[in-house]
C-alpha cells in the first residue's frame, strides 16, 4: 500500500526525535542534562495550585462531555477580558477560538488562508513553519536571520519575500532564539505589509501576518513585547494571533490555546477545527476560564515561574561566557524571553577521541549527548543549514543543578576534540 504523496515526503520533528533517544537513555538510567524539548518537568515547574485545583473541580463537576467547537464561552470572556486588561487588545468572544494548545490552531490559520501553490514567509531559523507548510502545500518564502540581529527579522530582510506572498508568519519571542522584537523592527515589517496590501488589487489575496506571541509573559528585565495590531491598529482585519496558557504556566499538557482575530478568518478556522476535533478538554477549558481573571494569582505564579526560568537560563549563559574569556570556540545570546538560549559552538571540522570528524551539528549533538551528557537541538532543526553552528537549548526540562552540572562535562567535552 501506498501513502499520499505529502505523507510519504513528511518528515517527523527533528526535536521529538532527540528528545526520545535521550528520555530512552534516562530510562535506562544516564544522568542527561536534557535541554531539547520545550516542555516543563512538572516536578520542577508545577502548573499554577489554583489551576490544578479548579481542573479537578471541574472534572468532579462533571464537565466530561464536549466542549462547543469554538471553545466554552467563559473562557472565550475571560481571555477577552485577559487581552484586554493585559495588551490592550480588544477582541470579543466571538473573535477568539480555543483549541487543544497552539499547534492546531497554527495548522487551521494556515488551512483557512492557504491554497496549494501560495507562499508563506518565514523567518529562518523558526519553528515548524516548513512542516506546516508541507502540510498546506505552500511555497516557502525563507527570510535568513542574522546573529547581529540575535536572529530576528527585519524589514530589509523580509521585503524582497512579500510580493505574492499570502501569509508572513513571526513569532516573539522567538522560538528557538529566546529573543524578540524591538518596537521599531516590528513596526517596519508591519508597514510594509500595510503598503503591500495597499498596492493589491481587488481580486488578489491580501496578505495576512500570523503572530505567535505563546511566550509574551515571559520576558526577562527590561525586555517588552510588541505586537502587530497595537503598533498598526489598520492591520487588526489582517492579523491572527497564537496564544495560550501552556508556556507561560507551565502548562504544556493541559492544552488550552486560543488564537484572536478577524471575525471571517477566525469562523473558518473554527470549521476547520470542528471537523478534525482539536478542542481543549472541557474541564481544563472550565477552570482556565475561572483561573484567568485572578490578576493577583496569575501575576504572582507568572513572576516566580519567571524568575526560576530566567535563573536557569542565566546560569547556562554566564556559563558559556566563561567559557568564552577562557578562549574556548563557545558564544551564547543573552536570553530576552521564552524558556531558550541560543548557543553558538565553533567546532565543526575538529576530531573526536574516536577519530570521528564532526561535520554536521547533527554529528556534533550526538557526540555532545555521548561525551558531555548534554542535549541540545541544533538550528537545523529549524531550517538552517546543517553546517551553521548554532543550537537552542531548552531549560523548562531540566533544574539548575542539572544545568550547572552539565558546564564542566562540557568544557571536558571540548577538551577533548582535536
Amino acid at each position: 500500500m501506498q501513502v499520499s504523496k505529502m505523507a510519504g515526503s513528511l518528515i517527523g520533528s527533528e526535536i521529538i526525535k532527540i528528545g526520545n533517544e535521550v528520555n530512552d537513555m534516562i530510562r535506562k538510567g544516564e544522568q542527561i542534562c536534557n535541554l531539547t524539548i520545550g516542555d516543563f518537568d512538572s516536578g520542577i515547574f508545577p502548573i499554577p495550585g489554583e489551576l490544578e485545583a479548579g481542573i479537578t473541580a471541574a472534572y468532579q463537576a462533571g464537565n466530561t462531555n464536549y466542549p462547543p467547537a469554538n471553545g466554552v464561552l467563559d473562557l472565550r470572556q475571560s481571555v477577552s477580558q485577559f487581552l484586554d486588561a493585559r495588551l490592550g487588545l480588544q477582541y470579543s468572544p466571538n473573535d477568539i477560538l480555543v483549541a487543544g494548545g497552539s499547534r492546531p490552531l497554527i495548522y487551521a490559520t494556515y488551512m483557512a488562508l492557504i491554497d496549494p501553490g501560495d507562499k508563506v514567509v518565514f523567518p529562518v531559523p523558526s519553528w515548524n513553519n516548513n512542516h506546516y507548510c508541507h502540510l498546506s502545500g505552500a511555497r516557502q518564502g525563507l527570510v535568513e536571520t542574522r546573529p547581529e540581529n540575535k536572529f530576528m527579522p527585519t524589514a530589509a530582510e523580509v521585503a524582497p519575500h512579500l510580493e505574492g506572498a499570502t501569509l508572513l508568519a513571526l513569532c516573539s519571542p522567538l522560538n528557538p532564539t529566546g529573543t524578540v522584537f524591538s518596537r521599531a523592527d516590528l513596526a517596519e515589517i508591519c508597514d510594509l505589509v500595510i503598503a503591500e496590501n495597499q498596492r493589491r488589487g481587488p481580486d488578489e489575496k491580501p496578505l495576512y501576518i500570523m503572530y505567535d506571541q505563546i511566550y509574551w509573559l515571559l520576558t526577562f528585565g527590561d525586555t517588552e513585547h510588541f505586537d502587530p495590531v497595537n503598533l498598526r491598529p489598520e492591520l487588526r482585519e489582517y492579523v491572527i494571533y497564537i496564544d495560550g496558557i501552556s508556556k507561560a504556566l507551565a502548562a504544556t499538557g493541559v492544552r488550552v490555546g486560543y488564537a484572536f482575530g478577524p471575525s471571517l478568518i477566525i469562523d473558518k478556522m473554527k470549521a476547520i477545527l470542528g471537523h478534525i476535533g482539536a478542542w481543549a478538554p472541557k474541564a481544563e477549558q472550565v477552570a482556565t476560564a475561572h483561573y484567568l481573571p485572578q490578576q493577583a494569582q496569575v501575576d504572582g505564579f507568572v513572576d516566580g515561574f519567571r524568575a526560576k526560568i530566567q535563573a536557569s537560563l542565566d546560569a547556562l549563559y554566564h556559563g558559556l561566557q566563561e567559557l568564552q574569556q577562557q578562549g574556548y570556540p563557545v558564544q551564547a545570546v543573552e536570553p530576552m524571553g521564552a524558556i531558550y538560549l541560543t548557543i553558538k559552538l565553533d567546532v565543526l571540522g575538529k576530531t573526536t577521541p574516536a577519530g570521528q570528524v564532526l561535520s554536521t551539528t547533527q554529528e556534533l549533538t550526538s557526540y555532545l549527548i555521548g561525551a558531555a551528557r548534554l542535549a541540545l537541538v541544533p538550528f537545523s532543526a529549524f531550517g538552517t543549514a546543517p553546517t551553521a553552528p548554532w543550537f537552542r537549548a531548552s531549560v523548562g526540562g531540566a533544574s539548575l543543578e542539572s544545568i550547572q552540572a552539565a558546564l564542566p562535562r562540557l568544557k571536558a567535552a571540548l577538551d577533548a576534540l582535536q
